[in-house]
C-alpha cells in the first residue's frame, strides 16, 4: 500500500487550525467515490512542541492508499477539497518516499504544473526513492 505523508506549507495557521484543516482533509479524501473509500490515515503530530507547550501539535497527515488508486486520483481530490474551502485552504505538501511536492489552489488551472507533480510522486515510488526533497 503506497504511503504519504500530508502537511500545510508553513504559514500563520493556529495549530488548532492546521490540526482541523488536517481532519477536514482526511475526512474528504476518506469520503471520496472516486478514491474508492481506499484511503486510510491518521492525522499525528510531526515533531514535539518545544518548551512552554501543552499537548502535542498534530500537523501531518499519514496516508495508506490502497494500489487501485492512482497518484493522479489522490492529487486530484485535495486540489478539489482545496478548491471548495469557502475561507481558503492553504497550501498542502504532499510527500511519498523522499518526493516531496507543495500544492496550492492555483496548481489546479496548470495542467503542467499537475502533471509534473504526479510525475515526480509516480518516480518516487517506483525508485524506491525513501532520502531527500526534490
Amino acid at each position: 500500500m503506497p504511503e504519504y505523508q500530508v502537511r500545510f506549507a508553513a504559514g500563520p495557521a493556529e495549530e488548532e487550525d492546521r490540526e482541523e484543516e488536517l481532519r477536514s482533509l482526511l475526512r474528504w479524501l476518506t469520503e471520496d467515490e472516486s478514491l474508492d473509500r481506499a484511503v486510510r490515515g491518521a492525522v499525528r503530530g510531526d515533531e514535539p512542541l518545544g518548551p512552554g507547550h501543552m499537548g502535542a501539535g498534530f500537523d501531518l497527515l499519514q496516508l495508506a492508499v490502497g494500489t487501485a488508486v492512482s497518484t493522479a486520483s489522490l492529487v486530484v481530490s485535495v486540489l478539489q477539497w482545496q478548491t471548495s474551502r469557502r475561507r481558503g485552504a492553504p497550501a498542502v505538501v504532499l510527500r511519498r518516499g523522499g518526493a516531496e511536492i507543495e500544492l496550492s489552489r492555483e496548481a489546479s488551472a496548470d495542467p503542467e504544473l499537475f502533471r509534473r507533480a504526479v510525475e515526480l510522486l509516480d518516480r518516487a515510488e517506483e525508485s524506491g526513492d525513501d532520502g531527500g526533497t526534490d
